[in-house]
């Protein structure tokens, strides 16, 4: 394994960790966090379905396109957000376990959204081309 998937390999892990034990203590969570079940149910299958993809790029690094983990660095910034707006729309309903959990998955996530962006033409297998002035020149630009 390159150094380059270690990335994509703990993110993928992280959704499908955070998946499967939402899922599987989902009422449970519920009445912890004081949130309601099928928000957590909705959490659970996001984060296994993120897993899918990333895992899918993790296992087959062909397939790690500029653009794919450009969309995967996105899909975590923008769960992030959600998890920060549902931190604002559950502040006085979800008890502190619940708002630990939306802020520290936010901030993950996040971080690793960020991570990805600015390395995702490293993670990628195949770069992003790049025109050179011989080839815009070849093709009658200049």
């Amino acid at each position: 394994m390159s150094r380059r998937s270690n990335l994509l390999w703990i993110d993928c892990t992280g959704g499908l960790l955070v998946g499967v034990a939402v899922l599987l203590t989902q009422g449970w969570l519920a009445r912890l966090y004081a949130l309601p079940s099928n928000l957590l149910l909705v959490m659970g299958c996001c984060n296994l379905a993120y897993a899918c993809f990333s895992l899918w790029l993790a296992v087959a690094p062909r397939q790690r396109t500029v653009s794919r983990i450009g969309a995967l660095a996105l899909a975590n910034l923008f769960w992030a957000v959600g998890c920060f707006i549902m931190v604002a729309v559950y502040l006085r309903v979800a008890s502190v376990f619940g708002l630990v959990h939306l802020i520290g998955e936010g901030v993950y996530v996040g971080a690793l959204g960020i991570l990805e962006w600015r390395a995702r033409e490293l993670l990628a297998a195949r770069p992003a081309p790049q025109l050179s002035s011989d080839a815009v020149k070849s093709n009658g630009g200049f």
